[in-house]
């Protein structure tokens, strides 16, 4: 399970796929990486048996664990982390035009809050629940797709977009190239307290010239892309995905710009709440990166 064509789940899927498949004549295993509704839709299907691997947010891995948010009372018990990938910072583009240049400006304007099921859609209520804000609060609360809304901005149907994504992305450069757009600080003491109070955020920076006219870098907080599956998917099955991935790491590295700084010692450690899946662990042992249990 990914995400939407334009975001970066979609590649980080291709990329694994590509790279398990290239051993499919002695391992057996074919993978495919279809666009889905994103991380909660991920979960859910893994949970349901109908997929076996996924791509999530690291507060949607904490949450489906732990039963909380999304899976309100409903705790995933059998999910297992594999690794994290890429961060991803919760990201707000807003029309120059729009006035808006600091989150408390979106108040009162049409924003595109994404759509439910994703991370986005998800991390935004969150947000909206730390400043005291509700839908009322805006004057258009639209629920586009990650796809429409690039477009919805450059037609001046909406002030300002919401993606919780890894950078450079594609969605993002096409809103900053097709209309005049800025990106805008997500801070203040109710984020600071957001990220102090959950293991799965961090602060998080967006480097200046990745877009066209946003030139300074610009501080938010997010979450890191993670790869998660199920204690039911066996160990040989997940040992042959992790070993694809981190036997061929520069490699991998190469398939999209987010992953250009990845490091192996972090993305076995960093935004995992759930346990390892064993198969995961088994070849993290192997390389000396994990003590032997």
């Amino acid at each position: 399970g990914t995400g939407g064509q334009t975001g970066v789940y979609y590649v980080v899927g291709q990329s694994i796929c590509r790279l398990v498949n290239r051993n499919t004549a002695e391992t057996n295993l074919k993978c495919t990486a279809p666009s889905t509704g994103g991380s909660v839709a991920n979960i859910n299907a893994i949970k349901a048996g109908d997929m076996d691997m996924g791509v999530a947010q690291s507060d949607a891995q904490f949450n489906a664990y732990n039963g909380l948010g999304d899976f309100e009372g409903e705790p995933f018990e059998k999910l297992r982390s594999v690794f994290s990938v890429h961060p991803e910072p919760f990201t707000v583009v807003a029309r120059a035009d729009s006035g808006i240049e600091t989150f408390a400006d979106l108040k009162g304007k049409r924003v595109n809050i994404g759509n439910p099921g994703s991370g986005q859609y998800s991390t935004m209520q969150v947000v909206m629940e730390a400043l005291g804000w509700t839908m009322s609060d805006f004057a258009l609360a639209s629920e586009l797709k990650p796809a429409e809304q690039s477009a919805a901005l450059g037609d001046n149907k909406v002030d300002a977009i919401i993606y919780t994504v890894g950078h450079p992305n594609g969605s993002i450069q096409e809103a900053t190239s097709t209309v005049d757009a800025r990106l805008i600080p997500v801070t203040g003491p109710e984020i600071d307290a957001l990220v102090e109070a959950n293991p799965y955020y961090a602060k998080a920076t967006i480097p200046g010239g990745m877009y066209a006219g946003n030139d300074s870098a610009v501080e938010t907080f997010g979450v890191k892309a993670t790869f998660v599956t199920s204690a039911d998917v066996p160990d040989e099955v997940v040992y042959e995905v992790v070993k694809a991935v981190f036997d061929n790491f520069d490699r991998f590295k190469g398939l999209h710009p987010a992953f250009a700084n990845l490091m192996e010692e972090d993305m076995i450690t960093q935004g995992l709440s759930a346990p390892l899946h064993p198969g995961a662990e088994k070849y993290y042992q192997e390389r000396g990166w994990l003590p032997a249990s």
